[in-house]
């Protein structure tokens, strides 16, 4: 009696699953009509341009700890946009200096942003009639990065890179990142340049790569990452400056466009850093950032070459 039972027990149940699945609309998505859901209507740790590499990859391991302060421009009041953060790289050789595992993210910011910033950014009532502020946690991003040539041996250094965005963090409704994951893969080539009886050195380097994020109902946004880098290094000292973005095929608030500049100083394992990074299109903030890293020479290349 039993058998019988749990045959029709399971039979009942399969019905009521496959009569819920046909009672569930599927919708066709609109290509036609922009998703919105870009780096243009969200907070800056949202949809970051990605820091590209330069052709190399690490033999020591970096902790990377940063405070940055965001100024937004949509509405031309930078008052009506400002977040804070705390930001933490870490970056790995994976038992060679030839592969890298590199995490990072924001580790909590805090907002505060206006209620006319947010009617223009279109966020759900009550949301969009209200001045806001609060503090979230941000994606976590993981990488791994390998080198594929080296300038010693082949001219240039070229590197690869594939990387994973989670959903982790919160305050989607209030405009401060988008619950999606996302991904992206990229290669960057390089060579540096030794002048001045090898006391000045200066480095070149382009990177171009794909980059995607689900959007809404049955789609996701595809773009082409690009970048090009220059950096000049004395001694201690080194600065640099980025020009990259990614173009999204929406064209609609998902093509932003920025250039980064970092002044560092390096005493012995530390170094520390001062950045600017400003939007010129569908990244509307001015980013300045204050820190550090220390590096860890666990694969003991400095014992080594002594």
């Amino acid at each position: 009696m039993k058998r019988p039972l749990n045959i029709l027990l399971t039979l009942l149940a399969l019905l009521s699953v496959g009569f819920a699945a046909a009672q569930t609309d599927i919708e066709q998505p609109n290509l036609g009509v922009p998703s919105k859901i870009g780096p243009a209507y969200f907070g800056p740790n949202a949809f970051p341009v990605p820091d590209m590499l330069d052709g190399r990859t690490s033999s020591e391991l970096k902790l990377e700890l940063y405070g940055d302060c965001f100024l937004g421009t949509t509405t031309g009041n930078v008052a009506d946009d400002i977040t804070g953060d705390l930001f933490a790289k870490l970056t790995i050789p994976l038992f060679t200096p030839k592969a890298n595992l590199t995490v990072w993210m924001p580790i909590f910011e805090y907002f505060y942003t206006s209620a006319e910033l947010n009617a223009m950014r279109r966020l759900p009532a009550p949301y969009n009639t209200n001045d806001l502020q609060g503090m979230d946690s941000g994606d976590v991003y993981v990488s791994a990065d390998v080198r594929i040539l080296s300038q010693e041996r082949h001219h240039v250094d070229l590197s690869a890179r594939a990387a994973l965005k989670t959903a982790s963090a919160n305050q989607y409704a209030k405009g401060r990142c988008y619950d999606a994951p996302g991904y992206f893969f990229d290669a960057a080539i390089g060579r540096g340049f030794d002048f001045g009886g090898g006391k000045h050195n200066l480095r070149v380097a382009a990177s171009g790569g794909f980059l995607c994020w689900q959007t809404d109902n049955g789609r996701q946004n595809d773009a082409v990452m690009y970048g090009v880098l220059l950096a000049y290094t004395v001694k201690n000292f080194t600065i640099d400056t980025c020009f990259g973005g990614y173009a999204g095929w929406e064209r609609d608030g998902d093509r932003p466009m920025t250039l980064k500049t970092n002044l560092s100083y390096r005493i012995g394992d530390l170094s520390l850093r001062l950045s600017h990074q400003v939007g010129f299109m569908d990244w509307p903030y001015h980013q300045i950032r204050v820190g550090a890293t220390y590096a860890f020479d666990i694969l003991n290349k400095k014992s080594r070459t002594k």
